[in-house]
């Protein structure tokens, strides 16, 4: 389809504002030259092209290229190359074509994205994971070939709309499991969080509609308080002689998400939602992380700090580069405000992170932040030599490495304790001395009352409650982390191990004598999976110590052991009319390796030997299972993957292993959508949390069985120091009934919180 005027009009209209943008970061008149040769060849490469949306495709490389300059903040090659990055790939010319018009440097980038492109559209199961390998081969040449692909991946994911569902599934698991943790590793905190939202949104609308009303109606209510709060500050600081500004910041909606889903609290329970980023010019000759301090005490001289909250990042920046004197303190109006402290070079590198490194090469980012991601790609390195590393498992360990592997939690007094990654309260309590640890009943992070199993995060003050009374647990061993703390744990169970094990055999063995049954292999084996214990001895160990009741023992023996997996809902599959062009949006150009036939077959092979009935995308019969990672339920927004089996497994679209799937098996990506017509309840869990009194267990069932007439499988609930924590795991239709049932428990007098967790079965 030739181009209309309006379509030549956008095209110039996307390049001025390149080109403007080029002419700050181009260092001569041939290098601007060539960013205008580049344009005029990609242009004409991609005449009459068009994307999938309607647009011409030349936009999409343009769009690329701003991204790569304005909000990356690279240089020339970058900028030509962005141009450039699709034309291997779409058209018909060749890397040496490109190395005879642009140079062997942008001709070897632009031949480091096409890699990266190829590996990505490449759908064939294992596969996928060993072209990722193709992409981090790249960092061994240049990183710039990945954060011009980070830019490519971000313009992809702002127009995603445009594709199909199986697209968007595939391309967006890729993103969370790849590139968001590269773009965090890298310090592109705003492409990162983008990222973040733009998934949130497409995989579950609703909810990312619900919190951005929420946020937005904060910043409506506190937004004058805000302004009332910055006042005095400015004035002080301009008093002071610094050239600032100072920024009111929000959490993003993915952000509120992934808290109120992790530590499963509800929004209001949330009190950093708001915030100020104070970011000033230094004054030459002075340390920049005295002047962060010093403008700490002109605010603390206008409001009471919150010195437990301290956050200091100056002296111990991240392990990404990222440097900030982050504070709290208390407004005139009463509440909390939390305020960043960052020169324009620490903020260049918060927003635009290894890139900035360019910018500020003789400040201090490079000698400290540069060691830290040397470190990092030597290890990457390190797994690439590896010959024999299997293509998942080296893609596994390459998404742990991109992740933050150490977190700084605080004591109540505000000395920073360094933990790895998944620490949890105990593994704290352990790293500060063996009898905290010994005797730790609770612990109050960020001054609510918490488990000793509670994960800790970045920041996260933590203070441990004790007891004279209190010694090690087998159960602790479940949960910790720190091979510290396990040892420690280990020597302190050693001795009373063998009797615990001894008695737990003989209390098992009469119970089981009670009914008839004798101990044997069958029946320990499945005992240990019904009490969910490893061993046999840890079996023993669980029955002596209580922590395993036999009161349902006659239930267990008598169960069957049939899959609880299979629920039998109605659900509707579709076929995609998959192809691909450019980018995976354009129109006319290749195919997808996956075709509707090879689905239809696959779909054909799941229906052989299989008795449930579900209607499919042609009325058909289709077979499935839901996952029991993330137990989806009617109104959960949910897709289906095909295992080696051939069975369908259904995960909500926000589980993390559908994420993980995706991103290694996009071949595998099977679009579906509950029907109205559902026929079974089927089990979720709601946590409760509150102020303990009489009575509330007797309402909390009330409420759920008498008012709503809604089926309680099982009901447990603890109380400790006046606070309670209950689980209700209940047989519901869909996800409006059980939003109902929390929007009532939600009114009972001392609740403060009421989520829906995800519940895991054996």
């Amino acid at each position: 389809m030739d181009f209309t005027k309006s379509d030549y009009d956008l095209i110039n209209k996307e390049f001025e504002e390149l080109r403007l943008a080029s002419l700050k970061r181009c260092a001569s008149q041939e290098e601007y030259d060539g960013v205008l040769k580049a344009f005029e060849f990609a242009n004409e490469a991609h005449k009459g092209v068009r994307r999938r949306s309607g647009e011409p495709y030349i936009i999409h490389p343009i769009s690329v290229a701003k991204i790569v300059v304005t909000e990356i903040g690279l240089g020339y090659k970058s900028i030509v190359t962005a141009l450039l990055h699709d034309i291997v790939e779409d058209t018909d010319y060749t890397l040496d074509d490109i190395k005879r018009l642009f140079g062997e440097k942008i001709a070897s980038l632009v031949d480091g994205l096409t890699k990266i492109k190829i590996a990505l559209d490449t759908d064939s199961g294992n596969l996928q994971a060993e072209n990722f390998k193709r992409i981090i081969l790249t960092l061994n040449d240049d990183v710039r070939v990945v954060l011009i692909k980070l830019a490519d991946r971000l313009h992809n994911v702002r127009t995603i709309d445009s594709m199909p569902d199986y697209k968007k599934d595939k391309i967006l698991s890729e993103t969370m499991y790849l590139f968001v943790p590269l773009a965090h590793r890298l310090g592109l905190y705003k492409i990162k969080s983008e990222m973040e939202n733009i998934w949130l949104k497409t995989r579950d609308p609703k909810e990312y509609n619900e919190i951005s009303e929420k946020i937005d109606a904060v910043i409506k209510e506190k937004g004058v308080a805000l302004d009332n709060f910055i006042k005095p500050i400015a004035d002080a600081m301009s008093n002071s002689g610094y050239v600032f500004e100072i920024q009111k910041r929000t959490k993003t909606p993915y952000s509120v998400w992934h808290k109120i889903h992790t530590k499963h609290i509800d929004f209001e329970n949330i009190y950093d939602i708001y915030g100020l980023r104070i970011i000033f010019q230094p004054n030459p000759g002075e340390k920049e992380s005295t002047q962060c301090w010093y403008i700490h005490s002109l605010i603390a001289g206008l409001y009471t700090p919150r010195t437990d909250r301290i956050r200091n990042w100056l002296d111990h920046p991240k392990s990404n580069g990222y440097e900030a004197l982050h504070c709290t303190f208390m407004s005139n109006e009463g509440s909390w405000v939390e305020v960043q402290i960052r020169t324009e070079r620490m903020d260049a590198i918060a927003e635009k992170g290894i890139a900035a490194h360019w910018t500020y090469k003789k400040e201090s980012w490079d000698q400290n932040s540069e060691k830290d991601m040397e470190k990092w790609l030597d290890m990457v390195r390190d797994v690439l030599d590896n010959p024999d590393a299997n293509a998942l498992a080296f893609l596994d360990r390459f998404h742990d490495s991109l992740m933050d592997n150490e977190i700084y939690v605080f004591t109540p007094k505000g000395e920073s304790k360094a933990l790895q990654k998944g620490a949890t309260a105990l593994d704290f309590a352990y790293s500060i001395h063996s009898q905290i640890g010994n005797r730790a009943i609770a612990a109050k992070i960020n001054l609510r009352l918490s488990p000793l199993s509670q994960e800790l995060r970045n920041g996260d003050q933590v203070e441990i409650i004790t007891a004279e009374s209190q010694k090690p647990r087998r159960e602790w061993l479940d949960f910790l982390k720190t091979p510290k703390a396990r040892n420690y744990v280990y020597d302190a169970l050693k001795e009373d191990m063998e009797d615990s094990v001894n008695s737990g055999r003989v209390i098992l063995d009469n119970e089981l004598a009670k009914y008839g049954v004798k101990m044997n292999s069958n029946v320990i084996k499945k005992l240990m999976g019904e009490y969910k214990a490893a061993t046999k001895e840890e079996l023993y160990n669980k029955v002596s110590t209580g922590i395993v009741s036999l009161d349902d023992l006659d239930k267990v023996l008598r169960k069957n052991n049939q899959s609880k997996n299979v629920i039998y809902w109605t659900l509707k599959l579709f076929k995609s009319n998959r192809e691909t062009a450019g980018d995976g949006q354009g129109t006319g150009a290749g195919s997808d390796e996956m075709s509707d036939e090879v689905i239809r077959r696959k779909l054909d092979e799941v229906l052989k030997n299989r008795d449930v009935i579900l209607s499919g995308s042609d009325g058909g019969p289709v077979t499935y299972r839901v996952a029991d990672c993330c137990y989806p339920i009617p109104g959960d927004n949910i897709v289906g993957f095909i295992d080696d089996n051939g069975d369908i497994i259904i995960h909500k679209k926000t589980c993390p292993e559908a994420v993980n799937l995706a991103a290694k098996h996009g071949d595998r990506i099977v679009n579906a959508k509950w029907s109205k017509d559902t026929v079974k309840s089927f089990l979720a869990r709601v946590k409760v949390f509150g102020v303990d009194r009489m009575g509330i267990l007797n309402e909390l069932t009330k409420c759920t069985t008498l008012i709503l007439n809604i089926n309680i499988r099982k009901l447990s609930i603890a109380a400790h120091d006046g606070i309670f924590e209950g689980f209700i795991d209940c047989y519901v239709r869909s996800t409006e009934i059980l939003d109902t049932l929390m929007g009532h428990i939600r009114k009972i007098k001392g609740v403060e919180s009421v989520t829906r967790i995800d519940i895991k079965e054996s």
